[in-house]
C-alpha cells in the first residue's frame, strides 16, 4: 500500500470514529413512500425526530423510528460517558435508495397478465453533532 493510500485510509477511519450511522436494507416499502417520511426528519434534532415518527400515521415511520434508535445506539457505543439528552445530535443526512424489485404477474381479462413490481428500498441515516459541526466550520475559516 502506498503512502498516499495509507493516509487516505487513516483519514477515513478517523471520520468513521465521529460518524454515527445506521442502514436499513431491503425494506419492503416503495422508495417513494419512504422518502416522504424521510424528508420530515432531515436536519431535525433526534428527540424531535423521534416524536414526529412516533405520531406519524405512515407505515414507513415505524421502520424509520427503529432505524433512528439504532443510530442512537451506535452513538452511545462510541460515547459511553455521554448522555443523548445533553448531546446536540441531529439527523445530518438521510437518503433512500431503490432496492431490488420483485416481479409478479396479476391476472387480467381475456387471458392476459399484467406485470406488477413490488419495490423495496435501502435507507441510510447519518447522525451529526451540532457542536462538532460548528468546531469544524470555525477551524476551516482560520
Amino acid at each position: 500500500m502506498s503512502a498516499k493510500k495509507r493516509l487516505k485510509a487513516e483519514n477515513i477511519k478517523e471520520q468513521n470514529k465521529i460518524t454515527y450511522f445506521a442502514k436499513l436494507r431491503n425494506c419492503p416499502t416503495s422508495p417513494r413512500k419512504m422518502r416522504i417520511v424521510a424528508d420530515l426528519i432531515r436536519g431535525i434534532g433526534v428527540e424531535e425526530a423521534l416524536h414526529i415518527l412516533k405520531t406519524s400515521t405512515k407505515e414507513s415511520s415505524i421502520r424509520l423510528r427503529k432505524l433512528l434508535l439504532s443510530a442512537i445506539d451506535s452513538w452511545q457505543q462510541k460515547n459511553e460517558n455521554s448522555r443523548v439528552e445533553k448531546s446536540n445530535l441531529f439527523v445530518k443526512n438521510i437518503f433512500v435508495d431503490q432496492g431490488r424489485s420483485l416481479k409478479r404477474l396479476r391476472t387480467a381479462p381475456q387471458g392476459r397478465a399484467h406485470r406488477i413490481q413490488k419495490r423495496s428500498n435501502h435507507v441510510t441515516l447519518i447522525l451529526g453533532d451540532k457542536l462538532l459541526l460548528e468546531e469544524e466550520a470555525v477551524g476551516s475559516r482560520q
